[in-house]
């Protein structure tokens, strides 16, 4: 009887960080879970709020020493490094297929790290990205654009693929982005030495959070990143390497040409620093066309390529 073949990658998943919540003084009620299954409910007790899901693929053999860590953007989570709304691969499989060990952060409230149900313990109401934010905002195409979907000129991303494109947002709440640094902190922790690639709104919290963790965080891809850490902690920063990578169209609106002119001051604060960084916009290296969620262009194995050179050759 022949064997199956020995598993290439090795897969699993953990919890990081978070706090213990005791609830008191809540209304105990009766609930179904089905028709036939009910019970009384008592809400008080003792819980575990504000924890991060990773999941993490390790190949046998390994390109690089240090792992990649995936951090979502704002209104995301892990699953938008895992495919794209058309169904192709997402980055995570590609780094994996280079030979990268690979760990997806789904931070605090987002994805499977669940959310805390409990008035008063996030002072703010959620907010969700609807499509015709995301259209702009992403840098898809004009507003007037959207009802017919009629992208910018040469747009890479699936836009016929809008409705399977917002399944990917999820509930996020403003409040929570001291506590967002922390958690990931945790999740670092458990990691160990790694090179971080954040996106967006990831970008705060990953360069915050590599700055309390120097001896952690030895790199880090910055992909079209609308926050950073503190100037006076730039000091702190423990990185060997940092890479900035942005797409197409960013003089299309006023907002991204202020992100992109703020992460290019942040840029020489890094260099001024002795850290050794690069800016990379994708249309001067002859890549076009790329929208703000690059790792869902039809491009996205390209620039994931590129990435994983970057890695090689600089950290």
């Amino acid at each position: 009887m022949n064997k199956p073949p020995a598993c290439t990658v090795r897969f699993g998943s953990f919890y990081a960080g978070g706090r213990s919540l005791h609830i008191t003084n809540e209304p105990i009620r009766s609930i179904a879970f089905t028709e036939s299954a009910s019970y009384q409910y008592d809400p008080n007790g003792l819980f575990h709020i504000e924890q991060a899901y990773v999941q993490f693929f390790i190949p046998a053999q390994q390109r690089h020493p240090l792992p990649l860590v995936l951090l979502h953007g704002g209104g995301m989570s892990g699953t938008m490094w895992e495919q794209t709304p058309d169904g192709r691969n997402g980055w995570a499989q590609t780094f994996v297929e280079q030979g990268h060990a690979v760990y997806i952060v789904d931070n605090i409230e987002r994805g499977r790290a669940g959310w805390a149900p409990f008035p008063g313990v996030w002072p703010d109401t959620p907010i969700i990205r609807s499509a015709e934010e995301a259209w702009t905002l992403f840098r898809l195409g004009e507003a007037v654009g959207f009802a017919e979907r009629i992208p910018f000129a040469g747009q890479r991303f699936p836009v016929q693929h809008m409705e399977s494109f917002g399944a990917f947002s999820v509930p996020r709440w403003l409040s929570n982005n001291d506590t967002a640094v922390d958690t990931f902190c945790a999740a670092l922790d458990r990691i160990g030495p790694c090179i971080v690639l954040a996106h967006s709104h990831g970008g705060e919290v990953a360069f915050r959070a590599a700055a309390q963790r120097p001896d952690i965080v030895r790199g880090m891809i910055a992909v079209e990143p609308s926050g950073f850490c503190h100037e006076k902690n730039v000091s702190e920063l423990g990185l060997a390497a940092c890479l900035f990578v942005y797409g197409d169209y960013l003089d299309q609106t006023p907002l991204w040409r202020d992100l992109t002119s703020q992460a290019a001051a942040f840029k020489n604060t890094l260099r001024n620093a002795g850290i050794n960084t690069h800016w990379c916009e994708l249309p001067e290296k002859g890549i076009t066309g790329n929208s703000h969620m690059l790792m869902m262009d039809n491009n996205n194995d390209v620039i994931a390529r590129d990435i994983a050179r970057w890695i090689q050759d600089s950290i």
